[in-house]
């Protein structure tokens, strides 16, 4: 089998924390609402469409989201109940194929290349994936289906929300071609507006760059736009996808510049980092800690020991070396500590996994 006979399905949950929301209160449906931080304080964890046809969207400062739409209803996260949810979309997956490799609570790439129904379409088995969502849950999903992950990922976002597109192999490099730039998945806001400068708009500018040309412009991520806008993108469906980081952070109601606040927090953050650690059997030698400053500048310290931590005083001793390390020059309004190299990376790697936690100070 080559490549190019891979079925990749990415399946991503429309809105999902707003829609769970709206779901479970009918007299949210249809008012703009975002999910976690309040009109002063904190950060947008998710927006309903409804608000994003505002200009809000998830990490946007709440301040911010609040003045786009006046009439913003902010609803406190349940992680536990998003959880709930996304485990009744996952053994969805689960009746289709076992190489289901989850991103996040509302997205999953799955390999149906070979699937336990034996359908021979790829986009008939999105639509059933999707029928099926909506039917258990009450949610809506959008699909995008092509022969590699980038691929799906990328027409996962062309008919949201409640829809789904397939490129077909023979369609691939005509959609890459034509593709905004700003389109193609890993390439930010800030990398859109480099290329921009270098006269490259969309997959056929991409294209006619030179391999040398991107990499001595774009480094090693050069190489990979190179491949990418050719449709290689070789990465397999990993269904067991290992945690190389874990951690929690808290955005505070009010500033805080005292350092006894300030490590009554972290030993909160570390209790909770501990709990899940244990939760997953885990355990790493590097602790860092994340500021966030009232001007929203970000600054982040890290100190690696020769041992294994996993319970919070180990965390919480190291935490305070980090927080006297250097005084703080302006007050605080967010803290955050992670655990990396764990000791998993004899194992596949996954994305960093934090928690917006919800104490209240």
């Amino acid at each position: 089998m080559t490549l190019e006979d891979r079925k990749i399905i990415h399946v991503d949950m429309d809105a999902f924390y707003a829609s769970v929301e709206q779901l479970d209160a009918p007299e949210l449906k249809g008012k703009p609402i975002a999910v976690g931080g309040s009109s002063q304080r904190g950060v947008v964890a998710a927006a309903s469409y409804e608000a994003r046809k505002y200009g809000v969207r998830s990490a946007m400062p709440s301040v911010t989201a609040a003045r786009l739409c006046p009439d913003l209803i902010f609803v406190k996260a349940r992680f536990e109940r998003y959880r709930e949810v996304s485990q009744q979309i996952r053994e969805i997956f689960l009746d289709y194929t076992d190489l289901v490799e989850p991103l996040s609570l509302d997205e999953a790439y799955l390999d149906v290349t070979e699937n336990k129904l034996n359908y021979p379409s790829a986009t008939i088995i999105a639509y059933d994936i999707r029928r099926r969502i909506y039917e258990t849950t009450g949610l809506t999903a959008s699909a995008g289906i092509s022969v590699n992950k980038f691929i799906a990922k990328v027409a996962s976002d062309y008919n949201k929300p409640n829809g789904q597109k397939t490129i077909v192999p023979e369609e691939v490099l005509e959609f890459l071609e034509q593709l905004e730039i700003r389109k193609f998945h890993g390439i930010g806001k800030v990398t859109a507006e480099k290329m921009y400068q270098h006269g490259i708009f969309n997959g056929a500018d991409l294209k006619r760059k030179p391999i040398e040309y991107l990499a001595e412009h774009f480094g090693k991520s050069g190489v990979y736009y190179y491949n990418i806008v050719r449709g290689v993108h070789e990465s397999a469906v990993k269904p067991d996808r290992i945690r190389k980081s874990l951690g929690a952070e808290r955005t505070f109601s009010d500033n805080i510049s005292s350092e006894i606040f300030m490590m009554e927090r972290l030993d909160q953050i570390a209790e909770e980092i501990e709990r899940r650690l244990a939760k997953n059997k885990v355990a790493g030698k590097t602790i860092t800690l994340k500021i966030k400053y009232s001007d929203f500048k970000m600054q982040t310290r890290s100190k690696t020991v020769d041992h294994y931590i996993f319970k919070k005083q180990q965390i919480l001793e190291i935490a305070t070396e980090l927080v006297r390390q250097e005084s703080f020059r302006e007050s605080v309004r967010l803290l955050g500590l992670s655990l990396s190299n764990l000791n998993t990376e004899d194992k596949e790697e996954e994305e960093p996994v934090e928690v917006q936690l919800e104490f209240k100070f």
